[in-house]
């Protein structure tokens, strides 16, 4: 067991972990201005000319899964390969970029192209590739995904009722679809729709996922839905009306009844990525508790001698240095052993991680006061944003699901348990 980094590992932490300090960082008050401007749903300048210098020093779509992943279901060629990093090093990478909202799309590696990406790259036909893709990795156009559905518990993605029907050389879309992330951005041209083929069929082979072009005829965006009255322009999340929505046949990605498959294999690298993230967000949000809390006077002393925030600093650096070490671990059995080995610490992770920030973002607050919950210092957005974290990917109550039957497969009663078990209970119910 090494904790150490490697040389590899170093390398790419490091370029990005200069870039955001010398370009991104920087660039926060333009972005703000830019931002304010005008339109909210539009292009933000500032940061189309930071991608365009993140591409020409070669620090761009990094989350790209290795050659080598055995994911492939179709001939490769290189023009759609990143630099190849493994999930244990874009870890280290994605945590840098949590630091600032928008750098992670300054590296063309923010949500929800990322995952989408990831799906054309692994299960998308050639001709899929050269529409979709080449312009995804190149920064030209964005992307979203609809899965969840507001009829429905949608954390339960056996329920969508979003229907995708074969009409000939088409199928046919009609559902409605909300937590539409990115489908505010008007460079969103293109989305991954999951919905139902085959009601009849067994219950994790009904859905599918297509590629939907939002500028299709019958694709309805009702209203878009802010997150503690934050928009999260232009990105944005959208509810959206699929009314007889007509697509190629040539549009499904690998095939009717092969959308849970396809869901298993974007979302356990998305996971990562948003806790990794997120510990750089909790990082941002100590230092900031730090430098206000010894900046400030309260009762004849600076605010940080008085005893209850030692103890809340103290606890927060534990937190996260703990939860950084549960997500490293995960991405490395990822890279090890696979995402189906890493099913428990990937649940365990994407249960720890947003939970710790919003306690370490929630103490921030309360040490700037007023300032706290205002827009000045950023903390109020960070903690609507991890809230939603709470949520996105499956909820906590799934994965804590999941974490606990596996803990109780692995502890099975042992012989004669079970019977005494019952025998005690049934003398004490008879008293």
């Amino acid at each position: 067991m090494d904790f150490q980094p490697t040389e590899r590992q170093q390398y790419w932490r490091d370029r990005v972990r200069n870039f955001v300090q010398d370009h991104v960082r920087p660039a926060v008050s333009t972005y703000h201005a830019q931002d304010a401007e005008g339109d909210r749903w539009k292009v933000i300048q500032v940061v189309e000319d930071l991608k365009a210098k993140a591409k020409d020093q070669g620090i761009w779509n990094l989350f790209m899964p290795p050659r080598n992943d055995g994911h492939h279901h179709v001939e490769e060629s290189f023009e759609f390969e990143g630099p190849g990093l493994t999930n244990l090093e874009y870890a280290l990478c994605a945590e840098e970029m949590g630091r600032i909202g928008f750098a992670s799309e300054t590296f063309n590696c923010s949500a929800p192209d990322t995952g989408n990406m990831e799906v054309l790259h692994r299960y998308g036909t050639r001709d899929q590739k050269d529409r979709w893709l080449a312009p995804l990795m190149q920064g030209e156009i964005r992307s979203a995904f609809l899965m969840t559905e507001p009829q429905v518990a949608s954390s339960d993605a056996t329920n969508i009722e979003c229907r995708i029907d074969r009409d000939g050389d088409d199928y046919v879309i009609n559902g409605r679809k909300w937590w539409s992330s990115g489908a505010g951005d008007p460079r969103c041209k293109i989305a991954i729709v999951m919905g139902k083929t085959d009601f009849s069929a067994g219950r994790h082979a009904q859905q599918s996922m297509v590629l939907m072009p939002l500028d299709a005829p019958g694709v309805n965006i009702l209203r878009h839905l802010p997150v503690f009255g934050y928009d999260d322009a232009p990105h944005g999340h959208m509810e959206i009306e699929l009314k007889d929505v007509r697509i190629p046949a040539t549009n499904m990605l690998l095939g009717e009844g092969r959308g849970f498959e396809i869901a298993q294999g974007r979302l356990g690298p998305g996971r990562i990525h948003h806790c990794m993230r997120t510990i750089g967000v909790a990082e941002e949000a100590l230092e900031k508790m730090c430098r206000r809390l010894q900046a400030r006077e309260a009762f004849g002393k600076p605010i940080y001698k008085h005893s209850v925030w030692e103890e809340r600093v103290a606890q927060a650096r534990i937190d996260i240095d703990m939860t950084r070490l549960l997500c490293l671990k995960a991405a490395d059995m990822m890279d090890k052993v696979g995402n189906k080995a890493a099913k428990q610490e990937i649940a365990m992770i994407k249960v720890q991680a947003p939970n710790m920030a919003l306690r370490i973002i929630d103490n921030a607050i309360q040490a700037h006061g007023g300032g706290g919950v205002s827009e000045d210092f950023g903390l109020a957005k960070a903690y609507a944003h991890q809230r939603t974290l709470r949520l996105a990917d499956g909820p906590d109550e799934v994965h804590a699901r999941s974490i606990a039957r596996m803990e109780f497969a692995r502890h099975t009663p042992l012989p004669g348990e079970a019977d005494d078990t019952l025998s005690s209970g049934d003398m004490g119910a008879t008293r």
